[in-house]
Formats: structure tokens, C-alpha cells, sequence
């Protein structure tokens, strides 16, 4: 007997990554996709009846998205085919199961399908052209590979813009230890490490892109041989991590790094993805970050209310992920911004200033090489 045929979705739910749907219709395309029998996730399916609400009948706008608990801690121990929508038939193409973690507590995992990927490539790469970097370049990429997701992306976004992609893995979990117990100058000499590869591949490889984090930069930096080869070759900078002051940054534009773009991206794999620093910034303006509407939306609030801040005020990042591989609403992150009105036609806020909390989960956070 033939296999039955997948259930159709609502056109809307897939759209070419350039089309802006309307966000309330959008919306409730999504909540019948979610909260459907036959194409939502058995994760919703269970949890639909213990919500306090219909999310078919109630959840109409953007702001009800709030009505939602945060739930992202089940994503510690729920079994990862249970987050795959059912519309997705018996053989979804999925990417790879990825994991959050490296600075607090016991990681929660999360199922990245091709379609979504596919998406996210198109809207990144849009990004990227924005900013001026250059396609058919090859791309530096020092950062965490499997189990978390940031390294894998990265990598199929080189492919999408005609480069090739060379390697540098991070292990925060292993850095977050050895600072934990003390070891410092350990994890300063993985540090090292870490940045005698990229001296290599630099060395000897047509680097057009470098991606790091703030503090292999910095360490980057201090070579003054290392920063001049970096001067030379590469065309594009993209650090990702959490901060790094305006100072700094207006320094490796104008002194360190003069002839390289230097961007930002800032993300999270409850929402699949990142935000990209918003185009046309100067090094008078906040580095402001602006997510990919409406399938991942911010908001900023006090930790202790759970209100809205004021525009220009911080709080803690709250993050929503609303698309047809994924629900994943109303998530609290780790990190502080600060509240920015979003770009006309976007759903919440745009965030910046991001820096971690102290304390996330009962944990203490522990940067290391974010």
C-alpha cells in the first residue's frame, strides 16, 4: 500500500524567505499547523490541553504569544522526535539534533529541519550582502561544531555564497570547566590554541571571512604579525558571542582592522537561528540587532514583573520562534539588552548592548571564549 501523503500546509507557512506575510494571519496558520492532530508536534499535541488556553481560537496577534509558559527547559530531557511537527510525514529531512549549553546548566536540544535551514540561508546571506561582505570567498569559521548548532550553519552558509569553509573548533563546555574549577591559565592556553590554528589556516589558505568570538579576536588582535595577515587577507569580520564595548569595536574599525567590515550576529538555538546587526550603524550607535520577522521575535522585560521595559531601558531578552518546523514561544534567554524599537513592518523589539546575566537556571554563567 502506498504511503499516505503528507498534509498540505498552509501556503503561508511557506513562502519564499523574502516574502513578508501578514504577521496575524501568519500566526494563526502556525497555531493550526502546531495544534492540529494530523501535522502538529506530539511535544504541543501534549502539553495543548494543560495550557489554560486554545491556542487555535486564542492566539490571533503577536502579543498572544505571552499567553504561553516558557517551556524551553523541557527541552532538557524531551525526546527530540517528539518535537518534529507530524506534517512532516515519517521521513522529515532533518539537518542535525543541536544543542544549547556552554555557559549554564545541562543543555536542551532542538531539531533543525531543511526547510528551515533553507530559509535562514536565504535570509542570512540577504544580511550579508547588506553589510558588503563578499561572496565567493572562503570563510574562517572559529566556532563550537556538533553538538551545538552555530558551526554547521555557518559552514552550509559558505556553501549557499560560493566559498569554501575551514574549520577551527571551540569547546565552551570544556572552557566553562576549567574556569569553574579555577584553572584560568588552563583555559588562557587552550585560548592560545585555538588562535595558533587560526595562524595556520591564515597562513597558508585565501581566508576572505573570518567569524570568531570577541575574545579570540581580541587575542587575534594582540599578534601584532597575526593582525596584519588578518589586515591582508581577510575582507570580513563576523564576531558572535554576547558583547563587545563600542570602544573596542570602534577600535578594530578604524585602527586594528581598517580595511575589513566588522559585523555582528546575535543568536540562539532556541530560535534556530540569529539576528543580525542592524545595517547602516555607526560607531556612535548601539551595536542594535534586529531578528528575522515573523518567524523570531524579542521582547525586553523586568526579570521580576514580567513587564514590558521602556524603549531605551533594559531587561532580559525574551525570544519567540514561530515557523513550521518549530514553536518555541516566549522563551527567557540568558542575556540582558537593551529595549530598541524594531525596524517598520517587524513584529517586537530589536535588542542591544546585549551582555549575560550573572545568574541564569541557578546557575552562575561563565562566558569563557563567548
Amino acid at each position: 500500500m502506498p504511503a499516505a501523503a503528507n498534509p498540505v500546509a498552509d501556503p503561508l507557512l511557506d513562502l519564499p524567505f523574502d516574502a513578508v506575510p501578514d504577521p496575524d494571519e501568519y500566526l494563526r496558520a502556525a497555531m493550526r499547523w502546531h495544534f492540529s492532530p494530523e501535522t502538529g508536534s506530539p511535544f504541543w499535541l501534549a502539553r495543548a490541553a494543560g495550557l489554560g488556553f486554545d491556542p487555535l481560537t486564542e492566539v490571533r496577534t503577536h502579543a498572544d504569544l505571552a499567553k504561553f509558559p516558557n517551556l524551553a527547559g523541557e527541552l532538557r530531557t524531551a525526546r527530540v522526535e517528539d518535537l518534529i511537527p507530524r506534517g512532516y510525514g515519517d521521513r522529515p529531512e532533518v539537518v542535525g539534533v543541536y544543542e544549547s549549553g556552554g555557559t549554564t546548566g545541562a543543555p536542551k536540544r532542538i531539531v533543525l529541519l531543511r526547510d528551515w535551514l533553507d530559509r535562514l540561508l536565504g535570509w542570512s546571506s540577504a544580511q550579508l550582502d547588506g553589510h558588503g561582505v563578499p561572496q565567493g570567498v572562503n570563510w574562517l569559521v572559529v566556532a563550537p561544531t556538533g553538538p551545538h548548532m552555530v558551526g554547521d550553519v555557518i559552514k552550509a552558509q559558505t556553501a549557499y555564497r560560493g566559498g569554501l569553509s575551514f574549520t577551527v573548533d571551540l569547546d565552551p563546555r570544556w572552557v566553562k570547566r576549567l574556569i569553574s574549577d579555577g584553572k584560568g591559565a588552563e583555559a588562557g592556553a587552550y585560548a592560545e590554541h585555538i588562535v595558533d590554528q587560526v595562524a595556520y589556516l591564515l597562513e597558508t589558505q585565501d581566508i576572505g571571512v573570518l567569524m570568531c568570538t570577541p575574545p579570540v579576536l581580541e587575542r587575534i588582535a594582540r599578534r601584532d604579525g597575526l593582525a596584519a595577515l588578518v589586515g591582508e587577507k581577510v575582507r570580513a569580520i563576523n564576531w558572535v558571542g554576547t558583547q563587545m564595548d563600542p570602544d573596542t569595536r570602534h577600535l578594530y574599525r578604524t585602527e586594528v582592522f581598517p580595511d575589513a567590515v566588522l559585523y555582528s550576529g546575535y543568536g540562539s538555538t532556541m530560535i534556530l537561528g540569529n539576528a543580525s546587526e542592524r545595517h547602516g550603524l555607526t560607531d556612535d550607535d548601539p551595536c542594535v540587532y534586529d531578528p528575522y520577522s515573523p518567524y523570531m521575535s524579542f521582547g525586553v522585560i523586568d526579570p521580576e514583573t514580567g513587564r514590558t521595559v521602556e524603549y531605551g531601558e533594559r531587561g532580559q531578552v525574551v525570544m519567540h520562534h514561530v515557523s513550521k518546523s518549530l514553536l518555541m514561544p516566549n522563551n527567557l534567554e540568558r542575556d540582558h539588552g537593551t529595549r530598541i524599537a524594531a525596524l517598520p513592518g517587524h513584529l517586537g523589539d530589536a535588542v542591544a548592548d546585549i551582555a549575560p546575566v550573572q545568574e541564569f537556571d541557578n546557575e552562575t554563567v561563565i562566558e569563557g571564549v563567548y
